[in-house]
């Protein structure tokens, strides 16, 4: 490590997407934000609470057909940038409108009052708000490890309130009646069906947490890798992936990672030397995940009493379920468990690890989910 300090000052690397701490707009939640890139922009959405959640655009380069504009949620420690460093370049150059949100506590985003940014359920009623604002298609929601769980919950969610519909509609035809309850959670009496959710024109669930939480994935590690078990715990509970760089790496990227890297951002005379690349470009992740999270997306014990996550009829909405081969922190049953809750069978891909977005083989993830779009206009 020594070594490779020693060595910075003669390489020469372009230009990252972190601004250097001492240019740092004052204005930003992040100590170090995120820099967008040619075609992005950052607004903001104002909640009904008052409060703004950040969303990052990039529109499509090109409009041959209506595609579903895209809607990107992220997960634990990251937030709407995850996605701008690949993946909305690539979908916008694919034909399709993109936005990526920062929940409430982080990224930009504003925090809410309280310990932790919202549940389950408020932040899918944030999602919805947005898409109900915004959008004129249904769009296509696409979820990250825990932002796949809360997407988990807006279809659910969404299903109630059409399963709620169709009784109204049969009762004021005189087909079923109607017991009162129904009609008072129509009506909004009832507070957890206050915010309608707009319709959906289908769903990916990227290295999700599985409709049952996370506690399944943490037991099986437990007794099957207990080493591993250690280190995931260490790693995010602990939040130990923010100063040790090898556990951020092993938690997030793949193993491949710095030879991709030594292509694409080593430059110079010491181009060859193997692990230098992955240093300085995995520190700007780091870092970006660091300064991600002012506040921890849910209270875990009330998480876990809410799950699993309700049922919903099978072909009800199309769901692409997608896992990485190399994932540390979702394994193959977890995958396996999404893929069976929703009736479709999982794809795993080889060759990228939990953060498959940011990963040095991001393409992979990004050319099976736009086959699959491609699938749905057809």
């Amino acid at each position: 490590m020594a070594t490779l300090l020693g060595l910075q000052s003669h390489l020469t690397f372009p230009k990252t997407t972190v601004k250097p701490f001492a240019v740092l707009n004052q204005t930003h939640k992040m100590r170090v934000p995120f820099e967008l890139k040619q075609g992005q922009n950052r607004r903001f959405h104002q909640l009904p609470s008052g409060l703004n959640m950040e969303v990052i655009e990039q529109k499509r380069e090109r409009s041959d057909k209506p595609n579903p504009p895209l809607v990107f949620v992220h997960g634990s420690y990251h937030a709407a940038w995850c996605w701008a460093e690949h993946w909305l370049p690539f979908f916008s150059a694919s034909g399709f409108d993109c936005y990526a949100v920062s929940l409430l506590g982080q990224g930009e985003s504003d925090a809410p009052p309280g310990t932790v940014a919202g549940s389950l359920q408020t932040h899918a009623d944030d999602v919805a708000d947005f898409i109900e604002e915004n959008l004129s298609l249904p769009p296509v929601l696409l979820g990250h490890s825990f932002g796949g769980l809360i997407i988990q919950n807006y279809i659910a969610r969404l299903k109630t309130e059409q399963s709620i519909g169709n009784l109204l509609l049969r009762h004021k035809e005189g087909r079923q009646f109607l017991a009162p309850t129904l009609f008072l959670c129509w009506l909004g009496s009832i507070p957890e069906m206050k915010t309608s959710y707009p319709e959906l024109g289908g769903a990916v669930l990227v290295c999700s947490v599985p409709p049952s939480g996370n506690s399944g994935l943490v037991w099986r590690y437990l007794f099957t890798k207990p080493i591993a078990a250690f280190k995931v715990t260490r790693s995010l509970a602990a939040k130990a992936f923010q100063t040790d760089l090898s556990l951020c790496k092993e938690t997030f990227f793949s193993s491949t990672m710095e030879d991709h890297l030594v292509l694409r951002f080593v430059h110079g005379p010491f181009c060859f030397i193997p692990y230098a690349s992955f240093y300085f470009h995995a520190i700007i992740y780091q870092e970006l995940m660091k300064e991600s999270s002012r506040m921890p997306l849910f209270d875990l014990r009330k998480l876990n009493a809410s799950l699993p996550v309700p049922s919903v009829p099978k072909s009800s909405i199309e769901v692409l379920v997608l896992g990485a081969k190399d994932d540390f922190i979702v394994d193959a049953k977890g995958l396996s468990e999404t893929g069976e809750f929703y009736g479709v069978s999982p794809v795993c891909v080889e060759g990228v690890a939990h953060d498959m977005m940011l990963d040095c083989s991001w393409e992979k993830g990004a050319a099976i989910i736009l086959s699959w779009l491609d699938g749905l206009s057809r």
